[in-house]
Order: C-alpha cells, then structure tokens, then sequence
C-alpha cells in the first residue's frame, strides 16, 4: 500500500535534533514516502566540526527521502532565495512547506515584555515571523496547487503565558500571518495552516520554562495528560497531505484541550483536596 506522501516532495526548515518538533513530523512524512529538503542552522566559520550541520545530518542520513541538507540564515535574503533554487535544482515542485524556526535573543526573552530591547524586538520578529512570509514569497512559484504550508505556533500568542514575553508577541504576529498568507496564496491553490502543540521536551520548549508547563497541562488539560512527539507527527502529516485538502487559515490546537478550558478544571478538586 502506498504511504501517504508518495511521490510528494517538500521542504522541511528548523529541525535542531532529535527531540524537535520539526524532526517528529519529518520523520513520519519521511515513513510515508516523502522526498524532502532540509535546512540547518548555519554554522559558525570558527566551528571545524559544523555541529548543526552534523546533527540534522545524523538523522536524516539513512533516509532515502532525504535529498538534500541546506544552511539558512533566514535574516539573509540570499540565503532563502539559495534554499528555494535548491529545491527548484533538487525537488522541481514543491507538495508541502515546514516551516519550524523561531528565536527571540535570551536576553530579552527572559525580560518582561514591557522591557524588551528595540533590538531584541526587530531580531524576534524577523526571524520567527517575517521567515515565514520570506519562505512561502521565495518558493510560491515552486508550490504546486494542492500545496500546503505549515508553520508551527503556541497558545502564548492567543492568551497571555507569563515567562513566554517577547515570543508570546511573535506568535501573535505569527498566527495573523498564517491568515493572510493563506488568503494571499489561495488563488494558486495553496493552504497555510499553523500547529499549536503543547509542552514538549525540546530546546525551545526547555528555554521557555517548559518543566513547569508540563504540570500544569496535564493537571488542567481534559485528556489530564501531556501530548507527545508521536502525536505531533501526526497532526502534522495531516496538515500537510491532501486529508487536510479544505483546510487553510486555521491553527489546530494539538494539546489535549487545554486551550477549551475557562478555569483550572479538574486541578480545583487537588487545590480544594490540599486546603483540607
């Protein structure tokens, strides 16, 4: 039987390592038949040993689907026109885009928002929120109809989560963008959709404080638990193959109901259980 993204070819940017959230669902679309490019961090001149070249590489090694392996500085205009002639070189049409880069400068992110540098704002934005406007500019040609574009959000851009700061603001700005990009590209055909997952282990998740949310989504969450990279994968694979095919301008919450509720839920009976 045929997996689901036979004969789809794509673009997979932001996978770090192992445990990122790009990598589950590039994994699965790899499972699935999927031929994919990839992107990685560029590399300081001074590191002999590349490691963000090498890590994406250790793991898409093996794989045949994996066709080639791309540095990006999504800041570098040249960089994401490079990337995009890659895949014109190597793919020819593009089936679906992912898009999982964001970064604020730590300094600013551990800041309250009201103190973020001029600086820090300008460097948070155009890298987790004008990359994707960048990205689906650079390659709309290249996207087939039928197309989609994935990006990957969190639930701090919809409602205040303390500690997120800075980024909370960009996931605003993200999520609009996913709304106007989908308009924008609709007529060629295109989707542009968001994920919104819940804590994981991961290293932007661990620079946002994620060992406290973990406890919190499972004691709040109607499912009562954590979601995990398995899942991750999936929902992603789905808005990014045809089963998804009438869907675009929407951000799929992927955190087992937490954003449905209106109160602390099921944790009100530990609190009152504490109080005695």
């Amino acid at each position: 039987m045929p997996g689901l993204f036979e004969g789809k070819k794509g673009l997979i940017t932001g996978v770090f390592n192992k445990q990122s959230i790009a990598w589950a669902i590039a994994e699965r679309v790899l499972s699935e038949g999927g031929v994919c490019g990839f992107t990685h961090m560029p590399d300081k001149p001074d590191d002999e040993r590349k490691k963000n070249e090498g890590r994406v590489r250790k793991l898409i090694d093996g794989h045949s689907g994996a066709k080639f392996l791309e540095p990006m500085d999504v800041t570098l205009d040249g960089h994401v026109d490079a990337v995009a002639g890659r895949c014109k070189e190597e793919l020819g049409e593009l089936d679906f885009l992912l898009h999982s880069i964001a970064f604020a400068p730590p300094e600013d992110l551990k800041k309250d928002t009201v103190d973020t540098s001029r600086e820090g704002f300008k460097t948070a934005m155009a890298i987790s929120v004008h990359s994707l406007m960048a990205l689906a500019s650079a390659t709309k040609d290249l996207l087939k109809p039928g197309a989609s574009i994935l990006t990957l959000t969190y639930y701090g851009g919809e409602k205040c989560v303390p500690g997120y700061n800075v980024m909370g603001v960009c996931k605003a700005a993200l999520d609009a963008t996913v709304k106007y990009l989908a308009y924008d590209l609709g007529p060629r055909g295109v989707r542009v959709n968001a994920l919104s997952a819940g804590p994981l282990q991961t290293i932007s998740g661990r620079g946002a404080g994620v060992d406290e949310m973990l406890g919190l989504y499972e004691a709040m969450a109607p499912l009562g638990r954590n979601i995990t990279h398995e899942e991750v994968g999936k929902s992603g694979v789905y808005l990014l193959s045809d089963m998804s095919s009438g869907v675009t301008g929407e951000i799929l919450h992927l955190d087992g109901g937490y954003n449905a509720m209106g109160s602390p839920g099921r944790m009100l009976e530990k609190i009152k259980a504490a109080r005695g």
